[in-house]
C-alpha cells in the first residue's frame, strides 16, 4: 500500500530557517545547521521526538543567529519523530503523478461523504454528551448512509 498524504506547509516564523535547511545525517544521528555547527542528541521526549540541541557558546557568536533562534540562551532546538523516515517517505512519494492522481480523487470519495454526513445527516452539532453516545450515533449514520448506497444499486439496471 502506498499511502496519500497531503503536503503541510512548514510552521516556521518569517525570516527563519525551515527544518529542511538544516541537514540530518543518519549515520553520526545529529542535524547540521546551515553554518555547519552539529546539533547533537541529548533525548527523547515522551511524546517520541528526539531532540537535537546546538551549542549555545558556538551559537552566540554565529552571524546567522537572528535567522536560526531567537532563544535567550542562543541555542537552537530541532526536533524529529522516532517516525519521521516514514514521514519523509510519503513525503517523497507524494510528487509521484500515480500518487497525485489517487489525491485528485480524495475529494469526490472521501470528503464528500463526511460532507454529506454533516449536511444531510444532522451531525454538524449534536446534543449527545459523551464518547459512547456520540460514537453510537456516528455507526448509526454511517450504516444508514452504506444502506441507501446498496439501496441505490440493487435499483440501478444492469
Amino acid at each position: 500500500m502506498l499511502p496519500v498524504l497531503p503536503y503541510i506547509r512548514p510552521k516556521t516564523k518569517d525570516g527563519f530557517f525551515r527544518k529542511h535547511d538544516y541537514v540530518y545525517d543518519e549515520h553520526y544521528d545529529c542535524y547540521l545547521c546551515p553554518k555547519g555547527q552539529v546539533l547533537r542528541y541529548p533525548t527523547t521526549t515522551k511524546e517520541g521526538y528526539r531532540q537535537y540541541k546546538s551549542n549555545s557558546s558556538i551559537c552566540a557568536e554565529c552571524p546567522f543567529l537572528p535567522h536560526c533562534t531567537d532563544s535567550k540562551n542562543h541555542q537552537k532546538l530541532l526536533q524529529r519523530h522516532i517516525w519521521e523516515p516514514y514521514l519523509e517517505e510519503a513525503e517523497h512519494l507524494r510528487h509521484n503523478d500515480e500518487i497525485k492522481e489517487i489525491y485528485a480523487k480524495r475529494k469526490e470519495t472521501v470528503v464528500r461523504v463526511f460532507v454529506d454526513v454533516k449536511e444531510k445527516h444532522g451531525t454538524r452539532w449534536t446534543t449527545l454528551r459523551g464518547l459512547k453516545k456520540l460514537s453510537m450515533q456516528a455507526m448509526l449514520t454511517f450504516a444508514a448512509m452504506n444502506w441507501k448506497k446498496m439501496a441505490t444499486w440493487t435499483w440501478q439496471p444492469a
